[in-house]
């Protein structure tokens, strides 16, 4: 049985508004444990989530960047958020947990080095990969990428770093480039054959490449009636989970880092997320969770 940390800070904002709560039944599991954000009103908790440091940023984002953050209004989101990423990561590095579920406020993949969008304002992923760089010794790492958009940022930051695999699957043309590669998913695809795709184009590379973690940046934001509909089914993300797991099981001693990124509904949150960690965890499917999927959601608004 795995043991897995969830990375969790309160924040704003509807999506999340049922965790960790919701997440009651998974939290009593032995193996798994809680790491979240202090904030005055809140009791202090057995693990203190602590927030991503100018230094840690620095070593992937420019200081015209961080000060744009600074100035947005979403600085404190985005440092807990990221600093979840490299605290998860740290984690299993050492030893204290094999993999890790980490809930952001912002996102990731859409922040580069030297500029930020689509409610992207850090790349967590990146200062966390350059934290165990710099810090442990650590040199290939692989980030597996679900959101429905293409991680221009992501893309941006590691297109020069040979020792970086970055698989993307989005509705982009598919291209590679030094190890960069973007994977083009079809308007309407079943989630057999996006499974498929997984199967044929990220499975393989990540075996020959040999990743010492892989980073799966997961955005629900493709299924049927988000914002960037794919057509994919509530029910692919728990597949997704699993499939990854093996494959950090087999390359990688276990070592998986999931970054929540894009995903407005709620509901699908509320399904989905559970299902995610306990896959992560080994555990048997959340008490709570009701034998049907929810229905079609509508937009962002």
């Amino acid at each position: 049985m795995k043991r897995t940390g969830i990375f969790f800070h309160y924040q704003m904002g509807g999506r999340l508004s049922s965790f960790p709560e919701l997440l009651g039944p998974s939290l009593s599991a032995p193996n798994v444990m809680l790491c979240d954000a202090f904030y005055p009103l809140k009791p202090r908790s057995e693990y203190e989530l602590d927030p991503v440091n100018e230094q840690q940023l620095l070593r992937v984002h420019s200081r015209h960047l961080i000060e744009e953050v600074k100035r947005s209004g979403y600085y404190l989101t985005a440092v807990l958020s990221a600093g979840g990423t490299v605290q998860a990561a740290e984690r299993i590095w050492r030893g204290d947990i094999d993999n890790a579920f980490v809930f952001t406020g912002v996102g990731d993949h859409h922040s580069g080095r030297d500029f930020f969008g689509g409610w992207c304002y850090l790349n967590g992923a990146a200062a966390a990969i350059a934290e165990l760089r710099s810090s442990y010794g650590a040199c290939r790492f692989a980030i597996v990428d679900t959101d429905a958009h293409h991680g221009d940022g992501t893309w941006d930051i590691f297109k020069d770093d040979g020792d970086m695999l970055y698989v993307c699957f989005c509705g982009m043309a598919s291209r590679e480039v030094n190890g960069k590669v973007n994977v083009h998913v079809p308007d309407g695809v079943t989630d057999a054959a996006y499974l498929r795709l997984m199967e044929e184009q990220f499975v393989p590379r990540a075996r020959l490449f040999r990743p010492e973690a892989i980073f799966w940046n997961w955005g629900y934001d493709g299924t049927t009636g988000e914002y960037g509909d794919m057509g994919l089914s509530p029910d692919v993300h728990r597949r997704l989970a699993c499939l990854f797991k093996s494959v950090a099981d087999e390359v990688c001693q276990g070592r998986l880092v999931v970054v929540l990124c894009g995903g407005h509904s709620r509901e699908v949150a509320d399904y989905a997320i559970p299902q995610v960690i306990n896959c992560l965890a080994g555990l048997e499917q959340p008490l709570h969770q009701e034998s049907t999927p929810p229905g079609p959601v509508g937009p962002a608004g």
